[in-house]
């Protein structure tokens, strides 16, 4: 195993404490700090020693493919590495986002190089982009403290009651179209994202003033105080308002609309920047490809808790091959495991100290530090008093 460096993302939603102290750094950190990237995404990628130099993962992977990543995954999904491990931690609300799938991404990709040659070939500017590659990009976040999120589409009889709370005339058209059923989420989706602009002040403005009380009142106000002529405010009704306490995750399949509040996770994604943004966020909202990206499907419960793999091993298990996390937990009870996990692994140690050892070389990790494991490794053996995250591949 060898060290790896990953690199702060300085994110203006991030926060000043929740990655300094998984570090054992001063708090709070000198700004703000969003997510701790590990992986090889050529955004950020994190480094590794080489020859007295720090080296990008990223250049590694794509030099040294079969060695890096084993000849099963570099088979599957060629010189790259197909997952990001992450620490995210957030003091505000991202975005509302989805993420399409591997034939929308494939399809939306293709088109968008198309529009940019022939814009280059007709001289006019490109545009802005929805694909930045041919990648889907599903998502898992697990919380290390309690952490807040809005994660799938709820029943819509109880978001337009929801709505219909703050008896605000405008809402009505919204409210009627969920009261008909999940037939009616695309219509709601998108009514209130294609709200006039210069009327989305005013109407967020009436449900401020309105005198509805509860959970769901409080978190549309909360977001349209944030975002005062944001109607993504109130397409937050329309998802799940979930709160996880550490080691509870969700799930976020392609076309699931979901957005992190606050709180800090481990998040583990297929290596990809394709994003729909859906609102609460002053970017661009593309609506039409939003709509067509989306899943207008109920989903009963975004939570998934810990399956147990054997002692001190659990994980949360997700429908694709692009990665799998695992969490180790060590001590007195369980003085070490042994994963048989194919590589390339990453780990990050979240709490007290864990010494990793892949068969070519033990190295000892403290809170927030990280390591990497060629795909060569032999099984994986963890141990010490402590806990840790193990990022793989899920090809099995």
């Amino acid at each position: 195993m060898e060290p790896l460096y990953g690199p702060i993302r300085d994110y203006a939603w991030g926060s000043r404490s929740a990655i300094a102290l998984l570090q054992g750094r001063a708090v709070p950190s000198a700004g703000p700090e969003a997510e701790l990237w590990l992986g090889a995404h050529p955004g950020a990628p994190a480094r590794v020693d080489r020859a007295g130099l720090r080296v990008s993962l990223c250049d590694l992977v794509r030099d040294e493919p079969g060695q890096w990543l084993g000849q099963r995954v570099s088979e599957r999904f060629g010189s790259r590495l197909p997952f990001l491990l992450k620490v995210l931690a957030a003091d505000a609300p991202l975005s509302l986002q989805a993420h399409p799938d591997a034939e929308q991404a494939r399809a939306g990709f293709a088109a968008e190089q198309a529009r940019a040659v022939f814009a280059a070939q007709a001289g006019r500017p490109e545009g802005e982009r929805n694909y930045s590659d041919p990648h889907h990009k599903p998502e898992l976040l697990v919380a290390l403290t309690p952490f807040e999120a809005l994660c799938g589409f709820r029943d819509p009889a109880e978001s337009a009651e929801a709505l219909a709370a703050f008896d605000v005339p405008e809402l009505t058209p919204v409210v009627t179209a969920l009261r008909a059923g999940p037939a009616g989420l695309r219509t709601a989706v998108r009514t209130l994202l294609g709200w006039p602009v210069e009327e989305r002040a005013e109407l967020l403005g009436s449900v401020l003033a309105a005198s509805a009380d509860g959970p769901d009142a409080e978190l549309v106000r909360r977001l349209a105080k944030a975002y005062p002529a944001d109607p993504g405010a109130l397409v937050a009704l329309l998802l799940h308002h979930v709160r996880l306490v550490p080691g509870e995750a969700i799930w976020m399949p392609a076309g699931n609309l979901h957005a992190y509040l606050s709180g800090c996770g481990v998040e583990i994604m297929a290596a990809s920047d394709n994003v729909l943004r859906g609102g609460l966020t002053p970017k661009r909202v593309d609506v039409d490809e939003l709509l067509r990206v989306l899943r207008f499907e109920v989903l009963d419960d975004p939570v998934r808790a810990a399956q147990p793999v054997g002692p001190g091993v659990d994980w949360w298990p997700v429908p694709v091959d692009d990665f799998a996390l695992h969490r180790v937990r060590v001590g007195a009870a369980v003085p070490s495991v042994t994963l048989p996990l194919p590589g390339p692994r990453v780990v990050l140690c979240s709490g007290g100290s864990i010494t990793v050892d892949d068969g070519a070389g033990a190295l000892t990790l403290a809170s927030g530090e990280a390591a990497i494991g060629t795909g060569a490794g032999e099984p994986l053996r963890i141990s010490g008093a402590g806990e840790g995250y193990v990022a793989t591949s899920g090809l099995r």
